[in-house]
């Protein structure tokens, strides 16, 4: 019986740790097809179009597996603890992605990525003692994240324009380097007060 009294269909306990590992290799071989479709798509529009949908599948079930971990009570230590680390592997093979291919600027993606590996650094050091789950501010960080990289991720420029999808892009970018910066902020926040708690 579920917390509300229904009853709730049976699923493996680890369908939602399965859903969270299985975005690691996708990040990989999302990474690949991105590079290898080329800079705006371009020799290779299919290619680009495969890497972008692979990225929206894969980011989706991030929503799909804590979904799953909570509405049927196996939240476990491992899902809090792997689940941003795929995330973040996912993410940051589409921001790297485009930085290479030179469509996202360089600088932005190093701020990023210094907050979003800083952390999950900090994470698994302190998994032995406790494991820390994403904060509310990270989780909406991950999802602009999400649909920031989906836009750029699409090569929309053939239907509305350079100039125009170009422009949006580096808008959303510079909206999720806030999020980013923000969250990490408040998580650096959080863990302070934790160990003060603790002492005291």
């Amino acid at each position: 019986m579920g917390p509300d009294g229904t009853r709730l269909m049976t699923i493996p306990r680890q369908l939602p740790n399965a859903i969270t590992v299985a975005r690691i290799p996708l990040a990989v071989i999302f990474f690949v097809l991105l590079l290898l479709g080329g800079t705006y798509g371009l020799p290779e529009p299919a290619l680009r179009w495969t890497a972008a949908v692979l990225f929206i599948v894969g980011i989706s079930t991030d929503w799909v597996d804590g979904y799953l971990a909570r509405r049927y009570d196996i939240v476990s230590d491992f899902g809090k603890l792997w689940d941003p680390i795929a995330d973040k592997m996912l993410t940051g093979a589409g921001f790297i992605g485009l930085a290479i291919l030179g469509e996202v600027s360089w600088w932005i993606v190093a701020i990023i990525l210094i907050r979003e590996w800083g952390i999950t650094i900090h994470r698994l050091m302190v998994a032995s003692e406790h494991v820390v789950a994403a904060a509310w501010m990270g989780k909406i960080k991950t999802a602009f994240q999400g649909v920031a990289l989906g836009w750029a991720l699409l090569p929309l420029q053939v239907l509305i324009g350079l100039d125009a999808w170009t422009s949006i892009t580096f808008i959303l970018m510079l909206i999720v380097l806030i999020l980013t910066v923000a969250s990490g902020i408040d998580y650096i926040v959080a863990q302070v007060r934790g160990s003060r708690q603790k002492r005291a």
